[in-house]
């Protein structure tokens, strides 16, 4: 009996040396990744190109034409296993030369207002439209109102950003609303144009577009954003008396183009069809230069491979980085490479997206269908002491738009998480350039992003 407690106490013993010698080198490895990324991550300078020498990348145009030749050509230089383009037609809007939104006759007399039109919308024609303005904050005010109220005006949404989320993304989503379907509820009672409040979670002279998704069975009305201060004013106006706007928008709809997705791996070396995606959106807004949306993505995925190859790590399982096409204004980019995953059969472990741009690394939010999905989180989450240096929390919650068609195969669905507080200051306008990335902050994005796939190609999800 005593040999029999002994031989299970110095088993016991040595299990606990044997878990805690692992950590160890989890640690060693995870504090390496860290180092290699702040010292030799080729991101920031892959950053630079996209958005000085390419700048912005709105799906169909030559500019996305070029980011996709120009990130294959990178991922080419890495000596993966694979680098190749998938092709997806992808819808081509263009925004025109002219966008003006005028206050033509109010209290405050004439003023111009700094607007731009929401992608998608259609064209106001020559010389343009006016209309007398209606102020609503919701879509229930807007039924109220009806065709009596709303009938040849242009309808003014002005809800903003509910300022005490402490997640900026929540208040998106709290918000946008009137941005994607507001055109359409509005063309429901006789509206000649629509203005939207910018989504911003502050008040700045800085006009937001972004899509708006028309529905078939009604009217397709011009739809353009303007800035919060403006959005501010026009409100003001409204309140003092009666306020006519000009609006003029030459933007239009051309047919679909030819595009791809940009794909590159590693393969693994136990268990190759187990796949890990890590990835971001090549398109952006033409309006600036794509850094925080999405290019910071983009790299920061690419810069996973760089960083591998790097530190001559190979993997048990496949990393694979997708560089996905048009999520900003129909996902196709994403639909077709789920489609195609699914066409080959091919095992999707986890896939990783970072689009919330490359500010400081706060974690990561989790998301799945499967029905294994509380054992997954529950075997990320066993990871958190490793991760806890870095200030990384592993949480239930979004995954990411362009690898959310993978959801119905039991894919699990993590979103790299950045701090958030500025992310809508520069989201889809004018100031989403170079200069507001940080280099550091984008290199700790990579090595965030890298220890968690580490940890995933290293132990599963079991």
């Amino acid at each position: 009996m005593f040999a029999k407690r002994l031989f299970i106490l110095v088993l016991s013993v040595s299990t606990t040396f044997s878990l805690l010698s692992q950590e160890n080198t989890d640690a060693f490895f995870i504090k390496k990744i860290h180092d290699t990324a702040l010292t030799h991550s080729e991101s920031y300078e892959w950053l630079r190109h996209l958005t000085k020498e390419i700048g912005g990348r709105l799906s169909g145009s030559p500019e996305a034409a070029a980011a996709v030749e120009f990130t294959r050509q990178m991922l080419d230089t890495l000596g993966l296993d694979s680098v190749w383009l998938m092709p997806v037609m992808v819808p081509h809007w263009v925004r025109g030369d002219q966008e003006i939104v005028r206050i033509s006759d109010s209290a405050l007399g004439s003023v111009e207002l700094k607007a731009v039109a929401l992608g998608g919308s259609v064209g106001t024609g020559s010389p343009g439209i006016s209309g007398e303005v209606v102020e609503v904050r919701n879509f229930e005010e807007l039924e109220e109102l009806g065709s009596e109220g709303v009938n040849g005006k242009i309808v003014f949404f002005n809800r903003p950003f509910d300022p005490t989320q402490l997640n900026t993304f929540r208040a998106y989503g709290g918000a946008v609303g009137q941005r994607a379907n507001g055109p359409s509820e509005a063309a429901k009672y006789g509206a000649a144009g629509v203005l939207v409040r910018s989504m911003a979670s502050g008040l700045d002279d800085v006009p937001h577009t972004g899509s708006l998704r028309y529905r078939d069975d009604l009217p397709k009305i011009p739809a353009m954003a303007i800035s919060t201060n403006d959005a501010e004013l026009l409100s003001k106006a409204l309140q003092a008396g009666p306020v006519r706007v000009y609006m003029e928008a030459s933007c239009s709809q051309l047919p679909d183009k030819l595009s791809y997705n940009v794909i590159g791996e590693i393969r693994g070396r136990e268990n190759p069809d187990e796949i890990i995606l890590v990835g971001g959106h090549l398109d952006s807004w033409d309006v600036g230069e794509g850094a925080h949306d999405d290019g910071a993505g983009c790299v920061q995925a690419m810069d996973v491979l760089q960083l591998m190859k790097r530190l001559n790590y190979q993997p048990k399982r496949t990393i694979r980085c997708v560089l996905f096409m048009n999520e900003e204004n129909g996902l196709r980019g994403g639909r077709k490479y789920a489609e195609e995953a699914n066409r080959l059969g091919e095992n999707h472990l986890v896939a990783i997206e970072s689009d919330r741009g490359g500010f400081t690394p706060r974690g990561f939010t989790v998301a799945g269908n499967s029905h294994l999905f509380v054992e997954r989180l529950t075997a990320l989450q066993q990871w958190s002491s490793l991760l806890e240096p870095y200030y990384l929390h592993i949480k239930k919650g979004g995954g990411g738009a362009d690898i959310s068609p993978l959801r119905k195969y039991n894919t699990l669905l993590i979103g790299y998480e950045p701090d958030s507080q500025r992310y809508f200051d520069y989201h889809h306008t004018a100031a989403d350039t170079f200069e507001a990335v940080n280099k550091r902050e984008l290199e700790l994005g990579s090595a965030a992003i890298l220890s968690l796939v580490y940890l995933i190609d290293q132990y599963g999800l079991e």
